[in-house]
């Protein structure tokens, strides 16, 4: 038997903001939706660089943040040039945390997930 991955998820409070902060940010499309009772699921695609994809899932219902706790997980993704990368997203104000021993840094996104910036 073998399992390869799919998809991770993240819920987030505005599926509108969420789309054009991952699309400006990282070049992820929304390449299919799916709307169910009281929710609607947007998958990212990184445009057929790899199979895997991020699943946004908004709730209709939701009225306030969510809770990420520590925040101790996060996505991580390679950028093939780091310094336009982190000039990028230096301009635009979602660097949150640096490592510049590792060579790496962390954006959040609009409901305060980590996102690692990695050379690749």
């Amino acid at each position: 038997m073998h399992f390869h991955f799919a998809h991770n998820n993240f819920n987030v409070l505005d599926l509108d903001k969420s789309l054009k902060f991952y699309e400006e940010a990282l070049g992820f499309q929304a390449v299919r939706k799916f709307n169910g009772p009281g929710f609607v699921l947007a998958y990212l695609s990184d445009g057929g660089q790899t199979p895997h994809e991020l699943e946004l899932t908004w709730l209709k219902e939701r009225q306030k943040p969510y809770d990420l706790g520590d925040n101790e997980f996060h996505l991580a993704v390679a950028a093939e040039d780091l310094p336009a990368a982190y000039k990028k997203h230096k301009e635009m104000g979602c660097i949150c945390y640096e490592n510049q021993e590792m060579g790496i840094y962390f954006i959040s996104d609009p409901d305060g997930y980590w996102i690692e910036i990695i050379p690749g």
